[in-house]
């Protein structure tokens, strides 16, 4: 079972498993892990969404006697992070949580979704169970766009994060260049014409990031590896990527599972990617909330880790609990 909404869309829909093509698939943050739901993609009738019982009953329980970092734990290791960056001179390393929300008898997750949908609308927002995986997750940031008929792709650099009315610091725009500068390297070698814009506030809910899109034409035989080359981007790992990654096992307590991976979705137009980072994996007694941020040498751990709690509530204020 899947349910999704495309970004300024709000047409809901599902994958009908009638055909042998791809629809819907969920990447892990590694690549070794895919999620497929494959068949026509179909719009669905909100009103008999409404009236489907989808709860957290109908899910597996928690088995993985994980425990979330505490506040001292986090900022502890974070501590050593930032060393380490400090050390090698790295631009950025993204360091990331579980938030576990027990808290609740039983989730609606329909009324649940239907929530991140309205707090959202910029999103990619989805709700999927396959019976032994299933996640909840509402995030804007694009991958890749590939017209099949054009043959355009579009792209984009998120990164820094801020409370919507602050002001940035030096700090996040710092952040949001490698960023930039990753995804330029990349795409200059599938075209000699890419256009760039300026790099501009992108809201999200109740924070902010800066953003920097860029658009080209490519060969269509080029998509997957142009995919391939900008995952994991700097936003959700750091630079360099090997020695990020090496750090990230290091230092994470949690494994990132689907969280900073990415969801291909296949129209009849498009080829659409989108980066899976508000997201949570959702069990019948618990919540896994996934969060992460941009670790640079002027980091501080008590802002990251309020970084952190306010990115947990595009999933935690939008659950509707009994």
């Amino acid at each position: 079972m899947i349910y999704f909404k495309l970004p300024f869309d709000e047409r809901l829909h599902s994958v009908d498993k009638e055909a042998h093509k791809n629809a819907v698939n969920f990447y892990s943050y590694n690549s070794l892990s895919h999620i497929d739901f494959n068949g026509n993609i179909i719009k669905v009738n909100q009103e008999e969404f409404n009236t489907t019982p989808i709860t957290s009953e109908s899910l597996i329980n928690d088995t993985t006697n994980f425990i979330a970092e505490t506040k001292e734990e986090y900022c502890n290791t974070l501590q050593q992070v930032i060393g380490v960056i400090k050390e090698n001179d790295l631009p950025k390393l993204v360091y990331s949580r579980r938030k576990i929300f027990t808290d609740f008898n039983i989730i609606d997750y329909k009324e649940s979704f239907n929530n991140l949908c309205k707090s959202y609308p910029n999103a990619f927002r989805y709700l999927f169970n396959d019976g032994e995986n299933a996640w909840m997750g509402a995030f804007s940031e694009v991958l890749g766009k590939f017209n099949k008929i054009t043959h355009e792709f579009e792209t984009m650099a998120l990164a820094g994060t801020l409370p919507v009315l602050e002001e940035w610091s030096e700090k996040e725009i710092e952040e949001q260049k490698p960023v930039t500068t990753y995804i330029q390297n990349i795409l200059k070698n599938f075209s000699e014409q890419i256009q760039q814009s300026e790099t501009y506030d992108h809201v999200s809910g109740n924070i902010k990031h800066l953003r920097t899109d860029f658009k080209t034409t490519i060969k269509p035989e080029d998509l997957d590896k142009i995919i391939k080359d900008l995952h994991p981007t700097p936003a959700v790992c750091g630079i360099p990527k090997d020695f990020c990654n090496e750090n990230i096992r290091k230092y994470e307590k949690f494994p990132r599972e689907f969280y900073a991976g990415y969801i291909k979705v296949e129209t009849e137009e498009n080829i659409l990617y989108f980066v899976n980072l508000r997201c949570a994996r959702l069990y019948k007694d618990s919540v896994h909330v996934f969060v992460g941020g941009g670790i640079t040498a002027q980091s501080n751990p008590e802002k990251e880790w309020t970084e952190t709690e306010l990115k947990s509530e595009a999933i935690l204020k939008n659950l509707v609990t009994f």
